[in-house]
């Protein structure tokens, strides 16, 4: 198979998606709104000047992770736990970081440990969907992922339609060729996504068709000319093994 061009990195969980921006822990909520949980009470119990430097360290962690500093990333976040461990943003952002590395069963505790601390948290979800999914364990990331969809708002487009498409390879993976074929067609080529030059350019290479994908990721890449919408999506065929990554092998090459 002819790999595409530089490909960002071998693997990624999307953090444009997965990693939810710094939030302020010690927000109380508004009238109406959920009560805290446990772990945010405790961190309000916590001197103000303790929690502005908490907040320092986890903003720190997040600049240095859209960089791509994973070292620096983690001495950020291990300040930061020094201070509040119980944080399912640094234990999040923590598991994004052992995914960079490879380091799947590290990655799956922290998510693990995160989700038990914000139950039902999409973006965790998400990132625990997408780790079940590069280890191909299809039906397990399936449900999380039609999980993650239900609770995805509908104007989070570019993440529905993502997570879709990863809907689309499990079920395909799965045997469930009927299903993915009319997945495959739920949007049309003038939908504000690569989704469905994608899903084709998938079921090409599922068929042996290699030519006729890579006509169909040529015409993602005339219509979407942004390099940064694009990249997901590269990396989703990576993960799934279509693509050879940028390290020349294919994920899983070998495994079923």
């Amino acid at each position: 198979m002819k790999p595409l061009p530089l490909l960002p990195l071998l693997f990624s969980l999307v953090p444009v998606f997965a990693q939810d921006q710094p939030a302020d822990p010690a927000a109380k909520p508004e009238a109406g709104q959920p009560a805290l949980l446990p772990n945010q009470e405790a961190f309000l119990n916590l001197p103000e000047e303790r929690r502005k430097e908490f907040a320092k360290n986890l903003g720190e962690a997040n600049r240095l992770f859209q960089q791509k500093r994973i070292f620096e990333t983690l001495n950020s976040l291990n300040k930061a736990d020094a201070i509040f461990a119980d944080s399912p943003e640094t234990l999040n952002l923590r598991g994004a970081c052992y995914v960079e590395f490879r380091a799947f069963d590290k990655a799956m505790e922290a998510f693990e440990k995160a989700l038990a601390l914000a139950p039902d948290n999409s973006s965790v979800l998400f990132n625990i969907g997408e780790v079940l999914f590069v280890t191909k364990e299809w039906q397990k990331s399936l449900d999380i992922l039609e999980k993650v969809l239900q609770d995805t708002p509908k104007e989070q487009l570019a993440l529905s339609r993502l997570v879709e498409f990863k809907i689309l390879l499990c079920k395909r993976k799965l045997n469930q060729k009927a299903a993915a074929e009319t997945l495959s067609d739920k949007y049309d080529i003038d939908d504000d996504s690569p989704y469905h030059c994608y899903a084709k350019a998938a079921l090409a290479y599922e068929d042996g068709d290699s030519i006729k994908a890579e006509e169909w990721l040529a015409r993602a890449g005339r219509i979407f000319r942004n390099p940064d919408v694009l990249a997901p999506w590269q990396d989703t065929l990576v993960e799934y093994g279509y693509i050879k990554s940028f390290y020349g092998n294919d994920i899983g090459e070998g495994e079923e």
